[in-house]
Formats: C-alpha cells, sequence, structure tokens
C-alpha cells in the first residue's frame, strides 16, 4: 500500500495542481473584485493639478453621482480612452474627476491643453499614495460614487463605448434616481 502511495501523491498534487490552473485562464483579468465596493471612498486632500497652491479632497465628489478617473501621459491605455471619456463629459450626465496618477505636472497640463479636458478637476498624486488608497492596480481606472460618497463601482482599463452605454450610463441613471 505505501509504494502505491508514493506513486499516488505526486499525481493528486498534479492534477489539482493542474485543478487551479485551469480555473484561472476561465477568469476575465478586467474583472478584479474592489474591497472598496460598497464603501466610502478614501479620505483624501491632494493640490490640483492646474493650481499647486489649491486642493481638492473627498468631500468634493460627494452630494451628487461622480466618476474618479485614474490617469497619466505615460499609459498608452489611457490615451486611448481619452477621446471616449471627452464623449461622456459633454453628455452632462456625470461629473468626471480625473487623479492624476505618478506624473509631471507639466506633460499632464501639456497633454490635457493638446487633447481636450474632460474633467470638472483633477488631483496631482505625484507620488501614488493617494492611488493605492484606493487600490489601484495601474492606470486607467474608474470609479464611480453614489451622492453619499460611496463607492459603486470600479472599471479597471479603458473606458469604451460599449462599457460606457451598457454600464455606466445605466448605473449612473439608477444612482442619480436614489434619494
Amino acid at each position: 500500500m505505501m509504494q502505491y502511495l508514493r506513486y499516488l501523491a505526486p499525481l493528486i498534487l498534479f492534477l489539482l495542481l493542474a485543478g487551479l490552473l485551469y480555473r484561472g485562464l476561465s477568469l476575465d483579468p478586467k474583472i478584479v473584485p474592489s474591497p472598496l465596493i460598497g464603501k466610502a471612498m478614501p479620505v483624501f486632500t491632494l493640490p490640483l493639478l492646474a493650481d499647486p497652491d489649491a486642493t481638492i479632497s473627498d468631500t468634493d465628489l460627494k452630494g451628487k453621482v461622480s466618476a474618479l478617473n485614474i490617469w497619466a501621459t505615460w499609459c498608452v491605455s489611457c490615451r486611448a480612452e481619452h477621446e471616449v471619456l471627452l464623449e461622456l463629459a459633454r453628455t452632462g450626465k456625470v461629473d468626471i474627476y480625473g487623479l492624476n496618477y505618478k506624473d509631471k505636472r507639466a506633460d499632464a497640463l501639456r497633454w490635457l491643453r493638446q487633447l481636450g479636458d474632460p474633467y470638472i478637476a483633477n488631483a496631482f498624486d505625484a507620488d501614488g499614495r493617494t492611488g493605492i488608497d484606493w487600490g489601484v492596480y495601474g492606470a486607467p481606472e474608474t470609479f464611480i460614487m453614489d451622492k453619499r460618497g460611496i463607492i459603486r463601482h470600479k472599471h479597471i482599463g479603458p473606458l469604451t463605448r460599449t462599457v460606457i452605454h451598457n454600464e455606466l450610463l445605466p448605473l449612473i441613471a439608477r444612482l442619480e434616481a436614489e434619494q
């Protein structure tokens, strides 16, 4: 019996490992559950990108449904989603705030001058500490908060027209309808 166990143990271990790997292949890497969903947004106060002497804080995003878009000039995907953000901003259906993440102020200001500015205001997170508090994996990421400042949705990766029309706008409409 012991001699069979010697051969069965590696086989059982291999089958367990193969099962875990197979399960991992079926997961969507863009769907990463955030522990912040359903919780108040992290408290922060950061300088504004456009005016380092002025600040923006979490309280500025409360009282209305709002979006926080994490972006940077070094982020290729951020450039890909920028036109879509401009289109969303033009709808007027949600206030979009930006969190410029681990970037250079001059580069970010140039980017917005050249490509357009979809944001109500931009927080400047040079060292990325606030991004860490938000659980940011990288840029771009977008959070939707309700009127009380509760995070209701997180989208990892660039926003697309499909994501906006099928996910974000229906969610924003539901949140706007809430008391």
